[in-house]
This record gives structure tokens, C-alpha cells and sequence, in this order.
């Protein structure tokens, strides 16, 4: 089961997009076969302000899409901390709400399915999934098609 702490800094998600992204997150993890307790959060920003973030942690001055943040990555000089009594922290997903809405016209489908498909993407990242190279690329893209069909959330 997955803990979610939703944060609309945009106000304008609805409680069906955060039903539907609850609801995508978990059905993702049981398709990846994880039963683990995880916890994630989820904040929703303007394009200025994943912009700021992308800047301040990617050194790209462009707004983007969406930003994924893993707990699990360690760092030079982190150790890893476990604890059986602790859900697994898997980080933050930052999705700017623009962005999508200008992704789901220029694909040709709605602003839930390029919502959905975000929210997937940016879980596997959190997961260790990447796509730098083809091979990574092909098992990342594919696990999110599959994902993303298997839930009914179709272009």
C-alpha cells in the first residue's frame, strides 16, 4: 500500500485527478510486484516554479515536465538507513500542471492521460528505472506502456 501526500500549489487538481493518481501509483506497484509499505510525495507547481527547481537542481534553466527526487539514491558519504517497522520512503514527484495541459494538446489526448502517464514515469524513476540508454530506454518505456494499458489510461 502506498502513502501519498498530495500538494496542489496550482489549484487546479481535482479530486478525480488525485483519485486518479492514487489510484495509477498503486496499481503501478503491484504491477511491479511491490508489496512493500511506501510512502511518496506528489506536488503540483506552475511551470515558474519547476523551472526554479530544475535550475536550482539540474542546472537547466527551463521549466520541465516533471521532476523525481528518489530517497533510495545514496549520495557520496550517505549510509543507508533501514528499518523493518518503516514504510519505504520513496521521494517526490513534481509535476507542473502547465506542462502537462500544453503535453496532453500537443499529443493529442487528455490532460488525465499525460497526468497518468507523468505520475508513472517519475515513479519508476523513484524505483531506480532511467532511460540513458537504449536498452534502460526500452525497459522503462515499456513498463510504463504496459502499466498505463493495463489500467485502462490509453491515448
Amino acid at each position: 500500500m502506498l502513502t501519498i501526500d498530495f500538494i496542489d500549489e496550482t489549484k487546479e487538481i481535482t479530486e478525480s485527478d488525485i483519485e486518479l493518481i492514487e489510484n495509477l501509483l498503486n496499481f503501478s506497484l503491484g504491477q511491479l510486484g511491490i508489496e512493500d509499505e511506501c510512502e511518496v510525495s506528489v506536488t503540483f507547481v506552475t511551470n515558474e516554479r519547476i523551472q526554479e527547481i530544475n535550475r536550482e537542481y539540474r542546472d537547466k534553466d527551463q521549466p520541465t515536465d516533471v521532476i523525481s527526487f528518489a530517497m533510495e539514491e545514496l549520495g557520496e558519504d550517505e549510509v543507508e538507513i533501514t528499518n523493518a517497522n518503516m514504510p519505504r520512503i520513496l521521494g517526490d514527484i513534481i509535476i507542473s500542471v502547465q506542462k502537462t495541459k500544453e503535453q496532453a494538446i500537443e499529443y493529442g489526448h487528455s490532460f488525465r492521460r499525460e497526468l497518468g502517464f507523468l505520475a508513472v514515469h517519475s515513479l519508476l524513476h523513484l524505483l531506480g528505472y532511467d532511460h540513458m540508454t537504449e536498452e534502460d530506454e526500452k525497459e522503462m518505456f515499456g513498463l510504463q506502456k504496459d502499466i498505463l494499458h493495463e489500467f485502462g489510461l490509453k491515448r
